[in-house]
């Protein structure tokens, strides 16, 4: 199915043509999904009465179930092609764009990196108060040109077909993707996977990029001090607790990606599960995910990933990076942060303006996990205004 749900632009023999592009999932497909979920073969319950032998079995089919009866893909398909879409070949894979510009012509361009999972349909829900920041609230001096590509492998973008897809190799991608838009001067945000393509697209300093926004900051010391002080203990249990009970799809799909692939690949309530389990561990929600991501928004994600059939091709994130690390760069240009209080790993201060000494904002968030764009927006936008805002002079 990967590549039948949509609608490219006329083919050239440009490589590095930016190509119009439309989503179209055909009804064969729809219907496809129907027949699916109706024919459903289920495993028997869990033991326990909460999540931590994964997805709970009436959680999920309260899920699917308004997935099989109500979710109207269509509406989620006009919602993308509201925006203009590009595909362009970088490096032998089509990358998927949706590019907005604004209306006020001193509108800085922003370059978006969503993470896993995901695609760049993440961000719908930040465009339009980026790009018309007055219809919201904001001023015109904090308007934006936004970009947001689909990292390779993920949604409408392509697949690639040899390895070394590493945060660098993408971010190198995006510094073409840029100059092929025809941008000069530019800036950049990403939070999980997002986060190190763009922390990688920042210790590159390409010219014209001025800076960048990071939620997700994995600004781990190479080396631990011999005693940690209270908030560096909880960084450290949280980081533990990421890569340990939390870590169960992180550590398959970075050894063993496209084994988990045939599953998802053949059954849409299996894909439901692996994000539907993702959303419920990781948001700021009082014990339903519901209370941080609506049913509609995760179907949405959901869908998307379904149709373009991206769960092995997207997993294999975590396997071409699997030797990263926690600690990153020292990133020199400038840096704005915002830490929402239920993400994870969540490093102190202190760390944080150690690995980003050109340090524009740290914004506590009162609310919100690790899906930030989706469950806070109009933090995100507002801290994006705020903590971008010195790079317009």
């Amino acid at each position: 199915m990967r590549g039948a749900g949509v609608r490219r632009g006329a083919m050239t023999e440009e490589p590095g043509e930016l190509r119009p592009y439309q989503v179209a999932v055909p009804d064969a497909d729809v219907d496809d999904l129907r027949r699916r979920l109706a024919h459903t073969r289920w495993p028997v319950a869990e033991t326990v009465t909460d999540w931590s032998q994964g997805v709970r079995i009436q959680d999920l089919k309260a899920l699917t179930d308004r997935w099989a009866q109500d979710y109207d893909w269509r509406r989620f398909e006009r919602k993308l092609n509201r925006y203009p879409h590009l595909m362009t070949e970088i490096d032998g894979v089509d990358i998927h764009v949706l590019h907005v510009r604004s209306e006020h012509p001193d509108a800085l361009p922003l370059l978006l990196t969503h993470g896993w999972p995901g695609s760049n349909a993440d961000f719908l829900k930040l465009i339009q108060p980026l790009v018309d920041p007055v219809a919201y609230g904001g001023e015109a001096a904090d308007a934006f040109d936004v970009v947001a590509p689909s990292m390779p492998g993920f949604g409408f973008s392509g697949s690639p077909t040899t390895t070394g897809w590493t945060v660098q190799r993408t971010a190198a991608a995006w510094i073409e993707l840029m100059r092929r838009l025809g941008y000069e001067r530019w800036a950049a945000q990403g939070g999980d996977w997002g986060a190190m393509v763009t922390t990688a697209l920042a210790a590159q300093e390409p010219a014209g990029l001025l800076g960048v926004h990071l939620h997700s900051a994995y600004a781990f010391p190479s080396a631990l001090p011999e005693t940690l002080d209270p908030d560096e203990q909880a960084a450290v249990d949280g980081l533990a607790r990421y890569s340990g009970e939390l870590g169960g799809s992180n550590h398959l799909q970075g050894t063993r990606p496209q084994t988990v692939g045939f599953a998802l690949a053949d059954s849409p309530v299996g894909q439901a599960a692996w994000l539907f389990e993702k959303y419920q561990a990781k948001t700021d929600n009082s014990g339903r995910v519901e209370d941080a991501i609506s049913v509609t928004d995760m179907l949405d994600q959901i869908s998307l990933a379904w149709f373009t059939n991206t769960a092995a091709s997207s997993a294999r994130i975590y396997w071409e990076n699997r030797n990263l690390g926690a600690s990153g760069p020292i990133v020199t240009l400038p840096v704005a942060v915002t830490v929402f209080p239920k993400d994870l790993p969540l490093p102190p201060r202190h760390w944080i303006e150690a690995a980003y000494p050109n340090l524009l904002l740290l914004h506590q968030a009162k609310r919100g996990g690790h899906f930030a764009a989706l469950e806070q927006p109009e933090v995100l936008v507002r801290d994006l205004r705020a903590g971008l805002r010195a790079l317009r002079s």
